[in-house]
């Protein structure tokens, strides 16, 4: 059945509806995950293994996605707000609830729930909720909005900051700048598209540029001003300083980024071949997986990797291009801003482009909550692709 804007609905053959280029772009990333790190565990710097625990991840995360495939984007449309206040209600008892077996702190932060050898961090899931509930907020204004004059622009703007306030609060005091930070990137990439006014938009960068760029030198001239007056800690100076100058610092906090640009050196063009890595990372299977694929694939290997995560945000682009919905393309806006963000930090911490701040590699990186957070996405992405109409060919 075709309507009068040239649309036509998805083949009614159940296969026919499942986005099969997407599940193969995600098959190829887990078995590169789940062979990289399985790499790492043969420097024996750890007991566990972490490969067959992300072939678990795995296995759940696809279970999920699927799950989630079947379910209309309508639903969360609906109950989105449910989902958001649970969302932040999960960040408000980890910060107000004691120190315990259940709310432990791990690498010096409160942000992980323990349930016996599973750790849930909420804040990977409030990146999704926080994704759905901008792009709905968006969606909602644009519906209704009548004129495109300067006043509705900034009343969106209020809204969409309305609703970044206490996620990036309660994670700012789990101290975790990274999360914050892809958050920003997330307002920022909705912004882009929210269809809001360049002249409020130019503004807006400029200043958070000027911004950061004086954070950057009070840290390099006037830190004292910075710990007075902002309250920053001397260890989250010296990430700037081992950045800037990781051979100073090789002994100290710039060990894993000097070893890192090391071993991402020495793997030369064809690499030095599965598990032939010799150069030791600690954490070389979580935020440095990237470092392994330099190091044992060269810039080969790396550059198909990078190929790969390209492929799969181009395809959901055409996905955003091609739905009917607004929502669901303002959806797939925000999460390809968390996608770039994450993967241009990660790969390019590694190679000293960008400060280290514990972002993992999406799809590639060991942990549970990230990528289960992600394979929930791009659940919410296959049901887009399984609901929705699809451009005429």
């Amino acid at each position: 059945m075709q309507d009068n804007q040239g649309y036509k609905r998805q083949n009614t053959n159940f296969l026919s509806r499942i986005d099969w280029i997407l599940v193969l772009l995600l098959a190829t990333l887990a078995l590169i995950s789940i062979f990289t790190i399985s790499s790492a565990m043969t420097s024996g710097q750890y007991e566990t293994d972490f490969a067959v625990r992300q072939t678990l991840f795995y296995i759940l995360g696809f279970i999920s996605l699927f799950i989630i495939t079947f379910i209309p984007v309508k639903f969360f449309k609906n109950y989105i707000w449910v989902l958001y206040g649970i969302g932040v209600l999960s960040l408000v008892i980890l910060f107000i609830a004691p120190v315990s077996s259940v709310t432990p702190i791990i690498n010096g932060a409160k942000s992980w729930y323990q349930f016996g050898f599973i750790s849930i961090q909420p804040s990977e899931f409030m990146k999704v909720l926080y994704i759905m509930a901008m792009a709905y907020v968006i969606h909602q204004h644009n519906k209704y909005r009548i004129t495109t004059d300067l006043s509705a622009d900034i009343k969106l703007l209020f809204k969409l900051f309305l609703v970044s306030v206490l996620p990036m609060i309660f994670i700012l005091v789990q101290n975790d700048l990274g999360t914050v930070l892809v958050l920003i990137a997330i307002l920022f990439g909705m912004i882009l598209v929210s269809g809001i006014s360049l002249w409020i938009i130019l503004p807006t960068l400029a200043v958070a540029a000027t911004t950061g760029m004086a954070l950057i030198l009070g840290i390099l001239y006037r830190p004292d001003l910075l710990q007075t007056y902002l309250g920053v800690r001397p260890y989250q100076f010296e990430r700037i300083y081992s950045w800037l100058q990781p051979e100073m610092y090789a002994t100290e906090g710039g060990f894993q980024l000097s070893n890192s640009m090391r071993a991402i050196g020495s793997g030369g063009i064809e690499g030095k071949g599965f598990g032939q890595g010799i150069v030791y990372i600690p954490e070389n299977h979580t935020d440095f997986i990237f470092t392994i694929i330099g190091e044992e694939f060269g810039f080969i290997g790396a550059t198909l990797v990078i190929a790969l995560l390209f492929m799969l945000m181009l395809h959901l682009v055409r996905i955003a291009l091609t739905v009917k919905d607004p929502f669901s393309s303002y959806f797939i806006a925000g999460y390809l801003s968390l996608l770039i963000f994450h993967i241009f930090q990660n790969i390019g911490m590694t190679i000293q482009l960008v400060p280290i701040t514990g972002l993992p590699l999406p799809f590639l990186s060991y942990g549970g909550s990230g990528l289960w957070a992600n394979m929930i996405a791009m659940g919410i992405v296959m049901s887009i692709y399984f609901h929705q109409y699809k451009l005429k060919k």
